[in-house]
């Protein structure tokens, strides 16, 4: 009887240190991807992620916008900013590329004249730092 519940409680072990070990390579392989991401954005657009949250917030992209990562960015105007980097289309009327997106942030007047979407102010730089985040997402 003793044995039997101390190889349940190995067995219990071991299956514990597996699914541990699991989760940890799963969380690496996550980890990995988002720093290829993160380094296929910042080449595409020379912008750096890191530097677009405070930009969202200080043009208030996220009162129009759903931007993942962004607190308070769960605006229902204009279309959410999820997973932008698998889209074709920007905004259904441009195609996505890393520099359409910036033309677009800064200016997108000159894709759609009858976009809702504002002439906001945003410099290009500060929107190749946003584009970065939208694709590194």
């Amino acid at each position: 009887m003793q044995a039997a519940s101390t190889r349940r409680k190995a067995s219990l072990l071991l299956t514990s240190i597996v699914v541990a070990m699991s989760l940890v390579m799963v969380g690496a392989n996550v980890l990995k991807e988002r720093q290829q991401r993160r380094s296929v954005a910042m080449a595409m657009t020379q912008g750096d992620p890191s530097q677009a949250p405070p930009i969202f917030r200080k043009y208030g992209c996220g009162g129009c916008h759903v931007i993942p990562g962004v607190a308070g960015a769960d605006g229902k105007v204009g279309g959410p900013l999820v997973d932008l980097r698998e889209r074709v289309y920007l905004a259904g009327v441009v195609e996505n590329t890393s520099e359409n997106l910036v033309n677009w942030i800064v200016s997108p007047q000159r894709f759609s004249q009858h976009s809702a979407m504002p002439a906001t102010g945003i410099t290009e730089p500060e929107a190749r730092h946003l584009a970065a985040y939208l694709y590194a997402q």
